[in-house]
């Protein structure tokens, strides 16, 4: 088959769907990634390329909320789709479904299945997308953009053969949504998957060589919704208690409506209540001199971060959410919070102060944990399953994988 595999940025296809893709090629099939162009992207055009797959651009402007730039992506995938000629198109985020879908349907291309990512600020960045529309307190541009969101979602996956979710309130809100078709096969997998040879366990910090106290390391865009103004309130709380803590806030910003002002970050930088790093090709030196990792978001579609920090051997500090409650069992490989309470966190976070054994513990059981549902082989496997591809043209009527 030729397939077509749409992103909303470039990187991503190699660091999370290279597995998935490589395994397409092996198995004989044609893949092309389409994804908007970006700064400096010949190192992913090469590495794609090492993967047997091309890389086109077309034009995406990822959070922003005109109308005319949406029409003209969706212009933009509907060409390209008629050159191309796919047999399957593949999308994954937001943008890329709704409008990668629309333009396959248009340009009358046979097969269509998505991947489902998480939910983003469509949803409001709230732990249950569906309170968005039964009164739950935003904004009236905010309810308008859920409903529209729900409505474009409910036409661009009408016509998929499959789509493939990374946790289970995800795809069940959908279906109180009424957005997926009866005949579509559905299927839950574990995220995006972990390469657990990569990130190999290190040895656990039980304190900061200088400080003697515990390291906290939150990785995430620095967006509102990945929960970084209660991680850093949180720290802010702990430090009055404990004030030899090293917290840490590594990641990007990012040009989307939801991302933390930079008059913000600066006066965080200043406060100097948490250690506020860029962004790194590598993360994993960053994790082994870590003893606890911490993801406060307000919904996920599963955090790659946190399943990096498991296999590593990391107890996780995160929110009792959607995307989130599937990487950690609740006292076990780390603890569950309520999502937009720093003291919650703040108590939770304490608690490897006060109990250090526990460092080691949780964070073996994490990375047994990564062993048993997150590796990224089974989780391509998953998909390959689910997916309508000829070796799969057997399977029968539509279904659910898990």
């Amino acid at each position: 088959m030729r397939i077509v595999v749409i992103a909303g940025h470039a990187p991503s296809l190699v660091n999370f769907r290279g597995p998935l893709l490589s395994a397409l090629v092996a198995r004989g099939h044609s893949v092309t990634a389409l994804a908007p162009p970006e700064p400096g992207g010949a190192p992913t055009e090469a590495a794609l390329r090492a993967l047997g797959v091309e890389l086109l651009r077309y034009p995406l402007d990822r959070g922003g909320l005109n109308p005319l730039r949406d029409l003209n992506t969706l212009r933009s995938l509907r060409n390209l789709f008629l050159t191309l000629k796919p047999d399957l198109v593949l999308p994954y985020t937001i943008k890329p479904v709704i409008y990668a879908n629309l333009a396959a349907r248009w340009a009358k291309t046979p097969l269509a299945a998505s991947l489902i990512t998480g939910l983003g600020y469509g949803f409001g960045g709230l732990p249950d997308g569906a309170d968005a529309l039964q009164g739950h307190p935003q904004t009236i541009s905010r309810r308008c953009l859920t409903e529209l969101v729900v409505r474009l979602y409910s036409k661009a996956l009408e016509t998929n053969r499959a789509v493939i979710f990374q946790n289970p309130d995800d795809r069940d809100l959908f279906k109180r949504l009424d957005i997926l078709s009866p005949a579509t096969r559905v299927a839950v997998v574990g995220g995006s998957g972990v390469d657990l040879d990569h990130f190999a366990p290190a040895p656990p910090v039980l304190a900061h060589p200088d400080t003697g106290a515990p390291v906290f390391t939150c990785v995430a865009r620095l967006l509102w919704a990945k929960g970084v103004g209660v991680f850093v309130e949180a720290c802010r709380m702990l430090k009055r208690r404990h004030p030899h803590v090293v917290c840490r806030l590594v990641g990007p910003t990012d040009n989307v409506p939801d991302a933390v002002p930079a008059d913000m970050l600066r006066r965080w930088r200043e406060d100097r209540v948490v250690e506020i790093l860029d962004a790194v090709d590598d993360v994993r030196p960053i994790l082994a001199a870590t003893s606890v990792f911490v993801l406060p978001s307000y919904r996920e579609g599963a955090p790659r971060s946190s399943l990096e920090a498991m296999s590593m051997a990391r107890p996780v500090v995160t929110t009792d959410v959607p995307g989130c409650r599937q990487t950690v069992e609740d006292g076990v490989t780390g603890f569950l919070v309520p999502p937009f309470e720093p003291g919650a966190l703040m108590r939770a976070m304490e608690r490897y102060v006060l109990e250090p054994e526990l460092i080691a513990q949780q964070g073996m059981a994490s990375r047994r944990l990564a062993e048993e549902r997150f590796d990224v082989r089974r989780v391509v496997a998953d998909m390959l399953a689910i997916l309508p591809l000829p070796e799969n043209s057997t399977a029968g009527r539509a279904g659910e994988l898990r």
